[in-house]
């Protein structure tokens, strides 16, 4: 009786063993194909080697030509199937606007005038230096690019008494250059220059040449967040400031 009994057992024992060998067997992995990708079309277009400051003179040097995505390719692009010969074409051109490494080069902004100056003015518009110091440039921390108001200052004499008198001529003007640096140097120190070229209108530059001869100039720095055009006061033609003295009223043109 005991021999059945574990007769039994052990088949029992077995079963219970198949069944979990069975239940735990790890089901047969599912093969997936992913479907072929579709191929970009490439072709080779110009871009900087290195990063191009403002003012460089360019040679071979400076250009590469990088594989680039046919259909991303946007207007101004240089490629190497319309113009190979695009590298020796360029060579000698000024940088009007910098590059960065890597940055698709474009003929807009490149200069093929020597005087790079000349090349940087909006159309319309003239470049006209003003004698600076330390004191009327903020401190001398007025760079090229930046936009300022233009103040000037003159005496009026009355009733025997000289009065200093000061209103702003212009309002956002683009700074050129300071002296003849037209960028900021990277990691030196503010240097203070003795005269700032501004970009203006002819009328505007009447304005400055008639102020400069009348009195002093100072520069206003305007913040970056202050100088879209529609949000300033257009500049009068015939500038003119009201002085209030001893109860009477005058206006006094520059």
């Amino acid at each position: 009786m005991l021999r059945i009994v574990l007769l039994i057992v052990a088949l029992g024992a077995g079963i219970l063993a198949g069944w979990l060998a069975l239940s735990l067997r790890p089901s047969a992995a599912v093969a997936t194909v992913e479907p072929p990708r579709p191929q970009v079309k490439m072709t080779e277009i110009l871009v900087a080697a290195a990063d191009l400051p403002l003012g460089q003179p360019l040679d071979e040097k400076a250009f590469r030509w990088q594989a680039w995505p046919a259909d991303a390719i946007g207007a101004g692009f240089i490629t190497r199937a319309a113009q190979p010969d695009a590298v020796k074409a360029l060579n000698g051109l000024l940088v009007r606007n910098p590059f960065i490494s890597g940055e698709p080069i474009r003929e807009e902004k490149l200069s093929r005038s020597s005087n790079l100056l000349a090349s940087l003015l909006t159309p319309g518009k003239r470049a006209v230096a003003i004698r600076i110091s330390a004191e009327s440039t903020a401190g001398g921390f007025i760079l090229p690019n930046d936009r300022v108001d233009v103040i000037h200052t003159g005496s009026r004499t009355a009733e025997g008494q000289k009065d200093n008198v000061s209103r702003t001529l212009l309002s956002n003007i683009r700074v050129l250059a300071v002296d003849q640096n037209m960028v900021e140097a990277k990691g030196k120190g503010v240097a203070v220059g003795k005269t700032a070229t501004l970009e203006l209108s002819p009328a505007e530059a009447e304005v400055i040449a008639t102020a400069q001869a009348s009195g002093s100039l100072s520069l206003a720095l305007r913040s970056v967040a202050d100088i879209r055009d529609e949000t300033l006061p257009k500049t009068p033609t015939n500038p003119s400031v009201r002085v209030l003295r001893a109860g009477q009223s005058e206006f006094v043109k520059f």
